[in-house]
């Protein structure tokens, strides 16, 4: 068999992150790099010829699946800025109110539960880091940064979204864990009324989570 192009080594290697993260997020980082490379189309033996380490793919993961949320690519400083900008826009607008209220629907829904490979990085990365303190050092700030940019999106006037935040993922964690029996979709209304002041009903989002 011929050596494979520079071009197609790199189009497997992103499809191996984005295999991972995806993976990463249904079943935890305890998957193995036989079942991952498998589930990418690819051969075990290739995985060491595009990464250092487990731990290296673990890292490209998490960056990968905030990236996506961020809008399937890493923003510019400059695409930060408008996006500051539109946002501020929308504030004034009034429109900030129905963004949050329909992110926590989406969020706090049965579909986000059910789905976890397509979901929020911040809930599902949280258990596989905190077993991981070691994880380098750059990876755990691309986290935080993902958590405060999330409680961000919720935040209302003096809140700075961090308890609501805590409310959706802990809710979202719980809900999954206990998916098998009606406490699930108790915990996941439970927290959408607590957040919202009254719950909609609305069970499955419109798109993704991000």
């Amino acid at each position: 068999m011929g050596r494979v192009s520079r071009a197609q080594a790199e189009e497997n290697r992103e499809r191996v992150v984005a295999t991972a993260s995806r993976m990463f997020r249904e079943k935890g980082t305890a998957v193995s790099i036989a079942d991952l490379m498998k589930a990418a189309g690819l051969t075990h033996g290739g995985f060491h010829k595009q990464f250092a380490s487990k731990e290296d793919l673990i890292g490209e993961a998490i960056t990968h699946a905030f990236e996506e949320q961020a809008g399937h690519s890493a923003a510019t400083e400059e695409g930060k800025a408008e996006e500051r900008a539109v946002e501020q826009e929308r504030e004034h607008a009034g429109e900030h109110a129905a963004a949050r209220r329909t992110m926590i629907e989406d969020y706090l829904s049965v579909w986000h539960r059910d789905h976890p490979g397509d979901g929020c990085p911040v809930s599902g990365f949280a258990t596989d880091l905190g077993r991981e303190p070691g994880q380098a050092a750059d990876v755990r700030h691309i986290y935080r940064n993902g958590v405060r940019n999330r409680a961000a999106r919720v935040a209302t006037g003096d809140d700075d979204g961090m308890a609501q935040l805590c409310t959706m993922v802990g809710a979202l964690v719980l809900a999954r864990a206990t998916r098998d029996d009606p406490i699930s979709e108790e915990l996941l209304r439970a927290a959408r009324t607590a957040l919202l002041g009254s719950d909609t009903g609305q069970s499955e989002p419109r798109q993704r989570t991000d």
